[in-house]
């Protein structure tokens, strides 16, 4: 399926618009039932939330943003109260050149239990071109654990290795020095906030952890920003073993996206968009 733009030309009346073609069945029934759903964008480093709606054919949205009727003729994607396009804020993420109109932005779409439409870029292709620019979909974008490394995760410390050989070893010591600490026998008196020791080794590749605020998401406030990327804002909760997360998954968030800091992981079949960034796996590898 795709999303085609329109009224490049007219930006005066309103600006590009973006129409849905070839939605599967389910997926068509299931906006034209409820009208409108918020938009839920998938970038580089996982899903964000939009100001975005998509909008059922049969039904337009009113000043206050809710769905009433109004045959518009196409299932689309609004701006709602967003200031740019769904189009735009695709390049943005994504680092597309700026200068051309999207011709088609080919697109996978999910529904969360909660009503939400997950929209997934897959391609695009800009008027007057010939070829689309793939967009790769990375699996578990921020997952550093024993289990799974993140190709994002591994090309932003292959990136920085070559920025600053020295900051990676640094920081390598740093992590290493706190995982050998937890590791050793006296390590049950130790609380899980002293895994907030490696915020400045994190920092040099790439991740600010937010202030530790002891309620709620950990470190809520916490940022990502990988190579060229833009910068990711995304909770981060510190667990020393990763399987005591489940409170959290259920009580905190309404975003379902969320990081997961921990000396181990052992959370069996995690939520979709929980990521997990294991101390140990990750010193292991900048040691290399």
């Amino acid at each position: 399926m795709h999303l085609q733009q329109t009224k490049d030309k007219s930006r005066a009346g309103g600006g590009p618009q973006y129409y849905f073609h070839g939605l599967p069945d389910a997926v068509k029934e299931f906006l034209r039932k409820r009208g409108a759903c918020p938009v839920v964008l998938q970038t580089p480093y996982g899903i964000a939330s939009s100001p975005f709606m998509a909008v059922g054919r049969d039904h337009k949205l009113s000043p206050d943003g809710k769905p009433v009727s109004g045959r518009v003729g196409h299932d689309r994607i609004q701006q709602a109260s967003g200031a740019q396009s769904i189009g735009e804020a695709i390049r943005y993420w994504y680092g597309i050149r700026p200068g051309r109109d999207f011709e088609t932005i080919q697109v996978d779409v999910s529904i969360h239990p909660d009503g939400h439409f997950i929209l997934i870029p897959t391609s695009v292709r800009l008027r007057e071109t010939v070829r689309a620019k793939v967009l790769e979909k990375v699996s578990a974008p921020l997952s550093f654990h024993r289990d799974y490394q993140s190709k994002l995760w591994r090309q932003q410390v292959d990136a920085r290795r070559k920025e600053s050989r020295s900051d990676v070893v640094w920081a390598a010591s740093q992590i290493r020095r706190v995982v050998s600490d937890h590791q050793a026998a006296e390590a049950r008196n130790i609380l899980e906030s002293d895994l907030l020791r490696t915020a400045g080794a994190l920092s040099k590749l790439g991740l600010d952890l937010g202030p530790y605020r002891g309620k709620g998401y950990d470190c809520l406030n916490s940022r990502f920003q990988f190579s060229d990327l833009p910068v990711y804002d995304c909770p981060v909760e510190v667990k020393t073993q990763s399987k005591g997360f489940t409170y959290q998954v259920t009580r905190y968030t309404k975003l379902p996206r969320a990081v997961v800091l921990c000396m181990r992981h052992n959370f069996i079949n995690p939520p979709e968009h929980i990521d997990f960034i294991d101390l140990p796996a990750l010193a292991d590898y900048l040691d290399r």
